[in-house]
């Protein structure tokens, strides 16, 4: 039994899906979130950069006594996760391998889809995985740079035309090439999974990074005995590096919890 919490951080508020997904699987762990919304955008970042940023959100998370941290962000799963790793003695979980296991499970005619930000596409570690899982399944990529700033705006409801048009410009070219399994290949694009299942159709299967993540985490926390007390009640802590309150109104929305005043401001350069 180890009720220590554990680290989750995101580019801003893409995390917050990850977050949700741990409350329902394992719900007795406490969380300490970090999201870098002085900073987000990371998906048109260099890998140079990317590593920098990275390297940040984790020493900040590591000011805390953690067991373990969940890189709620696909594009520093994609470019960043094995060098945290064996830079850090503590278990670091990425989105890439649970969520590229999932699909690879999902499929029935062989053809996913893959949407995520540019620095993910480029990196190519969602085909490297699949391939390396199943030789016969045909990955079909496609970068959505403007969803995260939309995300972010808040532009996440269903008949929001601006989120809509750019869904659907992103998405009918997929569509088209006939997958019946679509990769949410960032963790702020379930926060519009509605609106990406309306375009997709009902015949297309939706894997969410962010909760695969969670299983993924769950299975590790009970082999290493990281587990904490199951009759206990986890509690979150926010912080980010840009305004509270945004962060605070959007979070509010998708936890369905009032989280005003409860969010805290970090100055992530000191890290």
């Amino acid at each position: 039994m180890d009720n220590r919490p554990i680290g989750v951080f995101d580019s801003g508020l893409g995390g917050l899906t990850a977050v949700r997904s741990l409350r329902q699987i394992l719900p007795e762990e406490n969380l300490i979130y970090f999201g870098d919304t002085a900073r987000v955008p990371y998906g048109s970042r260099s890998r140079e950069t990317l590593l920098k940023y990275a390297r940040q959100d984790v020493r900040f998370l590591r000011s805390y006594d953690l067991k373990a941290i969940v890189i709620a962000c696909g594009t520093v799963s994609t470019t960043s996760l094995s060098t945290l790793q064996a830079e850090n003695d503590l278990p670091i979980v990425g989105v890439v391998e649970p969520t590229c296991s999932r699909a690879v499970k999902v499929t029935n005619n062989k053809k996913v889809g893959l949407i995520a930000t540019l620095a993910s596409v480029r990196s190519g570690a969602y085909e490297a995985k699949i391939a390396e899982l199943d030789k016969d399944v045909s990955v079909f990529t496609e970068a959505c740079p403007l969803f995260v700033p939309l995300v972010e705006s808040g532009r996440i409801r269903r008949g929001d035309v601006v989120i809509e048009t750019v869904a659907r410009e992103y998405l009918e070219p997929m569509k088209e090439r006939g997958i019946d399994t679509l990769i949410l290949g960032c963790t702020h694009y379930p926060l519009i999974a509605p609106i990406i299942g309306d375009i997709m159709g009902p015949d297309v299967t939706l894997v969410s990074a962010g909760e695969e993540s969670a299983f993924e985490l769950k299975r590790m926390l009970k082999a290493q005995d990281l587990r904490a007390d199951e009759n206990r009640q986890g509690d979150a802590d926010f912080y980010v590096s840009d305004r509270v309150e945004d962060f605070e109104r959007i979070a509010s929305l998708f936890l369905q919890e009032d989280l005003r005043h409860a969010a805290r401001r970090v100055d992530i350069e000191k890290y």
